[in-house]
Order: C-alpha cells, then structure tokens, then sequence
C-alpha cells in the first residue's frame, strides 16, 4: 500500500507528457497527507521515542521505541547542522510533548510536555572504563602532545585493571563450554528442586500429625536450640501402653467403698425420728452410708 502511493503508477487517459508530471497533473504532492502542513514549513513523518520517557499531562510511562506521527520543523543550526524539533501527541491522553535535536551533545533533548526517566549514569561510580568523547578524539587527532599525555594515561589504567581483566578472562575461559554451564545450572536445579520436594513432604507429615493448616517456615539453628531447651516428661513405655494401664487399674478399684460409714447427720435425724415414733425404713442407714 505504501509502495501504491509513493509511486504513481496510474495514467488517466487525458493525461499528456507535456502535462508535466503526474502529481502535478492531480495537484498533489508525493508525499500525499504527510505533506498538509508543508506551508508551513511542518513536515508529518514516523517518530520512534529515543528513551523512556513520562508523559507531563497524564504521568503515565511510554517506552523506548515507540512510535508517534510527528510535525518535523526546523527551528535554528548548530554551525552548519540544523536543529530539528518533534512534536507529537501522547497515545494515553490529550496531551502533546515536543523533542529536540541535540547536535552538539549528540542526543536528544526534551523541550516540553514531557520529562526523561533519568537512566544515564557515571562511569566513575560503576567503575567502568570511559569511551573517549568526540572532543578528546578530536584532540588525538590534532594535537600530539595531548595523544602522548593520553597514551602515558591509558598505560597507568591499564597496569591497574591488568589483573582484574585477567581474570575476567580467566573466568570466561573456564565458563566458555556452554553445554556445561548450562548442564551444571539443570543439575542445581534439580538438586534444590529435590531437596525443597523433601522438605514439603516432611511439613505435610507433620501438620497431619497435628490436624493443623499452617506455612512452615524453613528450620534453624535457633529453633533447634530453643526445641532442645524444653523439658519435657519422660513417661515409661509408650502412650498406647500408659493408656491401657490407666483403664486397667480403674476397671480394678471397687465400685463402692468397703469401708464407708454413715453420714452422722443422717444418723442423728434418723434417731430423733425414731424417738418420736415416726416410721423409719429399713434402707435408710444403707442410703445415708452411701451418702
């Protein structure tokens, strides 16, 4: 499709050679929609995003590399580079942000509507090795004192990074079969995923035991210490075994006592009743004795 409209292939029959061309023969531009604002001196083309970036009007985050139409303008020159700036509209909301070139600096830089998630970051800090800018290649070029003075300073760096690069390449060395290193990874794996499968079984046995739901957690040397320090009571035999000899010593004890005598009120109230002729049953002091 694209191709279809950037090449006119078609030729009304009322057109002419001496007509001109074809664009000009419809009034049209080759570049069709993307061309409206040429008057203007705005130029519609495909935008990809150079960094990630947060939208100013919904603050939402739009990625590296996505894709916008842009209104292309030039707006000034860098000696005798010019300086271009992208403005588009944000795919999330209403908003619109401008880009502009950095020729200097080599980058990109945002005018508005939008600010840079900050990514960059110090070869200093990180302790990486610094690529030469385009002002010190500059000067390697032209100027042979300052190349002397660069070389005598990449030497220094490179005496003090010599035994750390050595054995980084030592390191690459040894790790640079990579069906071992992948088979050495598969067989921890395996030997985690084996010893984590074990140790799920033994806290499924063990929250059976005790009719519990709970996440164990994974043993330590301070919970094995603390387990140590509980006392607990040393019992004869087997719980199974203090059971039956429980039962077996309650199933042995009399039911009644042989040696239990009558309660002393009820034997007191019986004799008043007995002095005042009341009728007392026989069973009465056989009652009070159980009493």
């Amino acid at each position: 499709m694209s191709e279809r409209k950037a090449v006119n292939k078609y030729y009304p029959p009322e057109w002419r050679p001496e007509m001109g061309s074809i664009n000009k023969y419809r009034n049209s531009h080759p570049l069709r929609d993307r061309a409206r604002k040429l008057h203007e001196g705005v130029m519609i083309i495909r935008f990809e995003l150079p960094y990630n970036i947060w939208c100013g009007g919904c603050g939402k985050h739009v990625g590296m590399g996505v894709r916008y139409n842009s209104e292309k303008r030039k707006v000034g020159n860098y000696y005798t580079t010019p300086i271009f700036r992208f403005r588009m509209k944000c795919h999330l909301c209403d908003n619109h942000f401008e880009i502009e070139t950095d020729p200097k600096n080599m980058e990109y830089v945002i005018v508005s509507g939008a600010t840079r998630k900050e990514e960059r970051w110090d070869s200093k800090a990180t302790e990486t090795v610094e690529a030469t800018d385009s002002e010190d290649k500059k000067r390697l070029l032209s100027d042979p004192m300052f190349r002397l003075e660069h070389g005598v300073s990449d030497a220094k760096k490179a005496a003090v990074h010599k035994p750390r690069i050595s054995d980084l390449q030592a390191t690459q060395q040894v790790k640079k079969d990579d069906y071992a290193l992948n088979q050495l990874a598969r067989q921890k794996f395996r030997g985690e995923k084996r010893s984590l499968s074990v140790r799920e079984a033994a806290d499924k046995e063990l929250l059976a035991k005790g009719s519990m739901s709970l996440s164990l957690l994974p043993e330590s040397e301070e919970d094995r210490r603390q387990a140590r320090a509980v006392p607990f009571k040393q019992l004869r035999g087997s719980f199974t075994d203090h059971q039956k000899q429980k039962r077996r010593s309650i199933q042995a004890r009399p039911l009644f006592s042989a040696t239990a005598t009558p309660n002393a009120k009820m034997l007191s109230t019986l004799k008043a009743k007995d002095k005042l002729g009341l009728r007392v049953s026989k069973s009465a002091p056989a009652i009070a004795a159980q009493r």
